[in-house]
């Protein structure tokens, strides 16, 4: 294999596994039944004028399973925190005592299982897209050393093979990821 179809192979790797970070991300945001700070973690507030991620502003904890509690580093920041959290549209509503915020999850009903599961089924089907246009432009990418004689036919077929490699281990982990919130947005 040459230099250049390392490089080409090393950044498909490397692009299909940002696209893996990016779904989980994603999931991360979907609320299941049960209380998770990563529900907040990245919805963005106010503060001094900059917008800032809500962990990087309070501790964020669950006492219980069906609560997130929210203490900011300043109260003054309580009101932009609580303005946040209902303009992310999480389907919770917070309530703010003074001194911190209180996220009550409420139970999920079927529909918005269903919905969820919908919604986690879209985010993975775009990242097996995103990763099969990896691999598309990557076949492509080696195609192209092959043509300019860079390459041998054979190394040409090796590399082939490595990309299909890493493009199906990268699909399965894009399903594996989605089956599992499936089966944490369904357990009551």
């Amino acid at each position: 294999m040459s230099d250049s179809s390392d490089e080409i192979l090393l950044e498909a790797d490397d692009k299909m596994d940002k696209t893996i970070a990016h779904l989980q991300q994603g999931l991360q945001g979907l609320r299941t039944g049960k209380a998770s700070t990563s529900l907040v973690d990245c919805i963005q507030a106010d503060c001094y004028g900059a917008p800032t991620r809500l962990n990087a502003m309070a501790l964020i904890t669950t006492p219980e399973p069906r609560l997130i509690v929210i203490k900011p580093f300043d109260p003054s920041t309580l009101p932009a925190i609580e303005k946040a959290i209902l303009a992310a549209n999480i389907g919770v509503t917070p309530l703010n005592d003074g001194r911190l915020i209180r996220v009550p999850i409420p139970e999920l009903s079927e529909e918005r299982r269903k919905e969820l599961i919908k919604v986690a089924n879209r985010l993975g089907e775009e990242a097996r897209v995103a990763i099969r246009a990896v691999r598309r432009d990557a076949n492509e990418a080696v195609k192209a050393l092959e043509k300019n004689s860079e390459i041998s036919e054979d190394e040409l077929t090796l590399d082939l093979a490595e990309i299909q490699k890493y493009t199906d281990k990268y699909v399965k982990k894009a399903d594996d990821l989605v089956a599992a919130k499936e089966k944490d947005i369904l357990a009551v």
